[in-house]
């Protein structure tokens, strides 16, 4: 098959098996310690770890979406800057 229309970046290939490995890694947490492990964080109300890593992807796909749009296609910095955030998220949520 021909997949040149999908434009296969390094940047995008290393997003993609980002988030391949997160999913991966959330699985094998779950397994060997079931249940999310729910707290109430600063938004107030109960969140799992599935949640918090939700939280985390979306934030970091709209840090992606306004880091192009307002500074250009060099998103290495905005990857950093997602993954504060998601540390955030993880810590406070």
């Amino acid at each position: 098959m021909n997949f040149s229309w999908m434009a296969w970046t390094l940047p995008t290939a290393l997003f993609f098996l980002a988030i391949l490995l997160l999913l991966v890694g959330m699985g094998v947490w779950e397994y060997v310690s079931p249940g999310g492990n729910p707290r109430i964080g600063i938004l107030r109300f109960e969140t799992t770890r599935g949640d918090r890593l939700f939280v985390s992807l979306l934030g970091s796909a709209f840090i992606h979406l306004a880091w192009l749009g307002l500074i250009g296609p060099n998103v290495w910095w905005a990857t950093a800057l997602s993954l504060v955030y998601a540390i955030g998220v993880f810590k406070f949520v």
